[in-house]
C-alpha cells in the first residue's frame, strides 16, 4: 500500500498517473536490494532544498556501486514539471530513486552501466504543528560503514530501522533514540534528533553512522543566524536525560518536538518553534524559493 494518496510516477522518461509498476522480479534491486532513494517536500506552493535533495541521490546512488543516470538540473526540472498537476495547497512526498538492473561480479555486484530510474510524487500531509511524539531505547543500533551502507539514503538499511520502530510502539512510544556502534546517541529511528539545555542547542556529532539531513542543517543554519549556539558533540542517552527540550527533524515533516523520554517528559519548547518559523520564512525567502 502507497504512503499517500493522488500519486504521479516519472518512469521511462515520461509521467504518469498512479502508482506505475518499475521494477521487474529479475531486478538487482529487486532480489538483492541495491535501491536508493531522496524525499524532498512540495508544501504551500514551495519545493525547499529540491536541489540539495536530487544531488543527494545521485550520491547515494555511486555509493550503492549504482551509475546515476540523471543530472541533478534535469533531475529538478523532472519534478518541477510533475509537481505542475499539484495545487500549492496539496502538500507532496517527492521520492526520486535508482535501482540496479543487471547483475555483475558474483551476481552480487550491480551492473554498472544498467540503473532503472523513477520519480513517485505522493500527496502526503504535513503533521500539524501541535504534533508530538515520545521516545525510548532500543537494542538495535547504527551500523558503520564497514558493514553496511551508511554514507547513502539506501532501501536496505531500513529493515534495521523498522526493528527499532516495531520494539518502540510495542513499549508504548512513537520512536526510538537509537545509539551508535559505541553507544552514544546518534539519531531517532526514523530522523535527526535535537536537544536543549539552558538556551543551547545540541545534536550529535556526524561521524560516519547516520545521514546528518539536509533539512538538519538548514535548521541549524537558521538557528544560528539568530545567534543561538549549536554544538555537534558526543551525546549519551543521559544527556538527553538532563535535557529541557527535546526535538526531530527531518524532511517529512521537518520539526517534531518530542514529549517524552522514557518517563523524561519535556516541554514544548521554544526553540522548536522557533526552528519551525525560521525555516517556513526561509522557505518563502527569495534564497529559498531557488533552492
Amino acid at each position: 500500500m502507497a504512503l499517500g494518496s493522488n500519486i504521479r510516477t516519472y518512469f521511462n522518461d515520461s509521467w504518469h498517473d498512479g502508482d506505475v509498476p518499475v521494477m521487474k522480479a529479475a531486478d538487482h534491486g529487486s532480489w538483492l536490494g541495491s535501491t536508493v532513494f531522496d524525499g524532498a517536500r512540495y508544501a504551500h506552493g514551495l519545493s525547499p532544498d529540491l536541489r540539495a535533495h536530487c544531488e543527494r541521490v545521485n550520491r547515494s546512488a555511486e555509493a550503492l556501486m549504482l551509475t546515476p543516470t540523471v543530472s541533478t538540473e534535469d533531475m529538478v526540472e523532472i519534478v518541477r514539471e510533475g509537481l505542475s498537476a499539484y495545487s500549492p495547497d496539496q502538500a507532496v512526498y517527492i521520492r526520486p530513486m535508482y535501482w540496479g538492473l543487471d547483475s555483475g561480479a558474483l551476481g552480487i555486484l550491480p551492473g554498472q552501466n544498467a540503473t532503472g530510474f523513477a520519480i513517485s510524487l505522493e500527496e502526503v500531509p504535513l503533521a500539524p504543528d501541535t504534533a508530538t511524539t515520545t521516545l525510548t531505547t532500543t537494542r538495535f543500533r547504527r551500523p558503520v560503514l564497514e558493514s553496511a551502507v551508511v554514507n547513502a539514503k539506501a532501501g536496505c538499511l531500513y529493515p534495521n530501522n523498522a526493528r527499532m520502530v516495531a520494539e518502540a510502539v510495542s513499549k508504548g512510544y512513537g520512536n526510538a533514540l537509537v545509539a551508535d556502534a559505541l553507544g552514544n546517541v546518534a539519531e531517532s529511528a526514523s530522523s535527526n534528533v535535537f536537544m536543549v539545555r539552558d538556551g543551547e542547542v545540541f545534536t550529535p556529532i556526524a561521524n560516519g553512522t547516520f545521514l546528518a539531513g539536509i533539512t538538519r542543517a538548514r535548521h541549524m543554519k537558521n538557528l544560528r543566524s539568530e545567534g543561538v549556539k549549536i554544538h555537534e558533540c558526543t551525546l549519551t542517552f543521559d544527556d538527553f536525560r538532563a535535557a529541557d527540550e527535546v526535538f526531530l527533524t527531518g524532511n517529512m515533516h521537518k520539526i517534531t518536538p518530542v514529549t517524552e523520554f522514557d518517563g523524561t517528559m519535556y516541554q514544548l519548547g521554544p526553540v522548536a518553534r522557533r526552528a519551525r518559523e525560521l525555516y517556513w520564512d526561509w522557505a518563502h525567502s527569495d534564497d529559498g524559493r531557488t533552492s
